[in-house]
């Protein structure tokens, strides 16, 4: 199969919780051992940082991946999902996995996957694993898929475990309380191995603490520390913690041996877009009038979005947005502002809340607007509509700001 073929076949054949929800979950990791035994346990060949968490995860791992390329590392990195192309979720030094690397490792185990019936994420982490083996990566950066124990991903031994910070975020399959979240993600906690928490409040501080005692892990909360004012590319506000995140778990590996100077460290938080292609984090599209996407498609999430832009100086706002079906809205759509001018649309994958349905539920919560049959009119609309003293906001789901980009 061709690059294109090897494509089609994996987004028609494989589950992917991203684009079709519960369908593709799987409530164990028998499939993912299976797999990596089958391919000689490629995860043992290669150095890791393992990093869970409700929001900021991506951002972490990206800047975390930037820090060690600038330090002279070889690093892989893995995350999840796509926003423009499926080779996205696998690079090294920045660089997306070659098509015919994906194309040859499907056509090669395609039989084994079919009978297996693998899940496309149990695949891709073993495209990722068995990619980062051929080309020696000193150290691969990975991002967990969803939770943490029950993740592809928890089956290797990282350096440092990641985890920064817990939310209400994939409730039906994680638990319906912030403890039980926190114990979903704590799974990816090893034995002996340190972790770093992001942010806790009692209740899942609590957790964290008693599975790391239960591992005898040392653990460390990154929010108790101070490693003074660092600048990065990243702009977003709730990027301050992911870095106090990520500073915390670079003194970590500091401390056990790798080679990591401040000159590296302040380089490539600067650089993380320009080294690792990190894409939709308060991307700015264009300046008159000020287009911002962000991926943010939580509570926790949109609330910070929303708070950097009542910090903008502005004439009028325009909102493109769009939703998937599983999310509870009504938990989302209060965090709104009223005053917005809406531009309901339905992202393009099967799990695409539709935009009429959307705009009824907005209107509950007195959101007005229209409703458009795609993302990228919808957007069109809303550049046509603004002023140029204006303020244009594209976000609500992962898939929307993926089709404006």
């Amino acid at each position: 199969m061709n690059y294109s073929d090897t494509i089609a076949w994996l987004f028609a054949q494989l589950p992917m919780y991203q684009r079709v929800g519960s369908a593709a979950y799987k409530a164990d990791l028998s499939n993912t051992l299976l797999l990596t035994d089958y391919l000689a346990h490629p995860e043992h060949h290669f150095k890791t940082i393992h990093v869970a968490g409700t929001n900021g995860k991506g951002s972490t791992s990206h800047m975390l991946a930037s820090v060690l390329q600038e330090a002279g590392y070889k690093v892989g990195l893995y995350t999840s999902p796509h926003l423009k192309d499926f080779r996205e979720r696998i690079k090294i030094n920045g660089e997306v996995i070659p098509k015919r690397m994906v194309s040859t490792f499907v056509t090669k185990h395609k039989l084994f996957f079919e009978k297996n019936e693998l899940s496309f994420f149990e695949m891709t982490v073993g495209l990722a694993f068995d990619y980062f083996r051929k080309e020696q990566v000193d150290i691969a950066v990975i991002e967990v898929g969803m939770g943490g124990r029950l993740d592809s991903t928890n089956i290797i031994s990282p350096e440092v475990s990641v985890i920064t910070n817990i939310g209400m975020d994939h409730t039906q399959f994680l638990g319906s309380t912030l403890a039980e979240i926190a114990s979903e993600k704590a799974g990816i906690i090893k034995t002996g191995v340190q972790v770093v928490i992001g942010e806790s409040v009692p209740e899942t501080k609590a957790v964290f603490l008693k599975i790391a005692k239960e591992k005898k892990a040392a653990i460390i909360f990154a929010e108790m520390m101070d490693h003074g004012v660092y600048t990065s590319d990243l702009l977003g506000n709730y990027q301050q913690k992911n870095r106090r995140t990520v500073l915390t778990t670079l003194r970590l590996l500091k401390n056990s041996g790798w080679k990591l100077s401040e000159k590296a460290i302040k380089e490539g938080l600067k650089k993380v877009v320009k080294n690792t292609g990190l894409l939709g984090r308060w991307q700015q599209l264009q300046e008159h009038p000020k287009v911002i996407c962000d991926t943010a498609h939580n509570k926790e999430g949109l609330a910070v979005v929303f708070e950097q832009i009542a910090q903008e100086s502005f004439k009028d706002l325009h909102i493109v947005l769009g939703a998937v079906n599983d999310k509870d809205l009504e938990l989302l759509l209060p965090l709104f502002p009223k005053s917005a001018l809406y531009y309901f649309c339905k992202p393009n994958v099967p799990r695409g809340l539709d935009a009429n349905e959307l705009a009824l539920k907005a209107a509950d919560h007195q959101l007005y607007g229209e409703v458009f049959v795609t993302v990228k009119k919808a957007y069109k609309a809303a550049l046509k509509i603004a002023g140029k003293d204006d303020f244009i906001y594209v976000g609500g789901s992962t898939f929307v700001v993926a089709e404006v980009l």
